[in-house]
């Protein structure tokens, strides 16, 4: 069984950096040797990476006319992931750019099929426009390229973990712990109030509320508990019953939850209180739950200007890219931001 991921050890932004000439591919090469070096990665690995950063480097300067970023992110495994995200044009052949040495621009690139032939894991989104302006919707292209320093975790729920501190500081109050069981994942989502460390201090720690017997509410009430005299924190507390085929929700304060099925959005919001304050048992949101269906927790961090059509095709793939695209766009620079996507096996 997969291990438990509690966000404050797990889906750590290592780097993070504008892409807009040539010295951004020698700086994040740099980060990555590095970061592998510490990492344990081997000498061969590394070389896989710093080729597929130079790649995407590449690509952003080219297509990207300097709107594009590039980020590390360690996550359980250990794993490094690279992201390259991008306000660019997209996009439009994604087939043909996934080809050995296409290149739209006549020149000698080995293309996107070299990251995903290098990576251990590529996952690729692209929405193809002239390029997204100021209040229109995002159009670009996203890459994510996954390195494992050992074997591959055996097929699974997919998760994806989007958590990032306000002004990237040390400490972040949103937290995220999960668990894997056998009927369904099940985790338990929280923003504590305010920002810094005694935001992060009263978050955490709580995955021992989290046991499998629990029943839902009294994971709830345990937290509440554990947070009296505290600034407290607002919650979500998701369930899968796969056996069932369904999702239930308790939720305190403001967050919300979305589940994406057969290309429909369906939103839930919770009622008001603060745990370890003054909140009201809330009444549990049950789901029916449909093959494929994506199930995503954020904080108040992340805008709620989206649905569906914001992100054509996003919802088919990866959890985790599905994580960074939303978290890096929808995320607000004013908070902490945190956001939790699951998509059923």
């Amino acid at each position: 069984m997969s291990l438990p991921i509690d966000s404050a050890q797990t889906g750590r932004l290592l780097y993070n950096n504008a892409v807009q000439h040539e010295a951004a591919g020698i700086l994040v090469r740099s980060k990555l040797f590095a970061i592998g070096q510490r990492l344990g990665f081997n000498e061969h690995k590394r070389e896989h990476m710093a080729l597929v950063a130079a790649e995407l480097v590449t690509n952003q300067i080219k297509y990207a006319q300097g709107r594009g970023m590039i980020q590390i992110w360690e996550q359980p495994g250990p794993t490094l992931d690279i992201l390259a995200l991008d306000y660019g044009p997209g996009i439009k052949n994604l087939s043909l750019a996934q080809q050995d040495g296409y290149s739209s621009k006549q020149t000698l690139g080995k293309g996107l099929g070299s990251v995903q032939r290098l990576a251990d894991e590529a996952h690729i989104y692209t929405r193809p426009g002239d390029g997204a302006a100021q209040g229109k919707p995002w159009t670009g292209t996203a890459v994510l390229a996954r390195f494992r320093s050992g074997k591959a975790a055996k097929p699974g729920d997919e998760v994806g973990i989007f958590a990032r501190a306000l002004t990237d500081e040390r400490f972040n109050g949103d937290h995220i712990y999960l668990r894997h069981r056998p009927a369904g994942p099940r985790w338990l989502h929280l923003d504590g109030l305010g920002h810094g460390q005694n935001a992060q201090e009263t978050t955490s720690n709580l995955m021992g509320c989290m046991d499998d017997a629990m029943q839902a509410a009294t994971v709830l009430q345990a937290v509440d508990e554990r947070l009296h005299g505290s600034r407290g924190a607002v919650a979500i507390l998701a369930e899968v019953n796969r056996k069932a085929g369904k999702l239930v929700l308790h939720g305190v304060g403001d967050m919300q939850a979305y589940v994406i099925q057969e290309e429909q959005l369906h939103r839930f919001s919770f009622s008001p209180g603060v745990l370890g304050k003054e909140f009201k048992l809330p009444t549990p949101v049950q789901v029916d739950l449909a093959k494929g269906a994506v199930i995503v927790t954020v904080s108040d961090g992340i805008r709620r200007s989206w649905d569906e059509n914001s992100f054509p095709g996003l919802f088919r793939q990866n959890a985790q890219l599905i994580a960074y695209v939303l978290g890096n766009i929808m995320g607000r620079i004013s908070d902490d931001q945190s956001l939790c996507a699951v998509r059923l096996s």
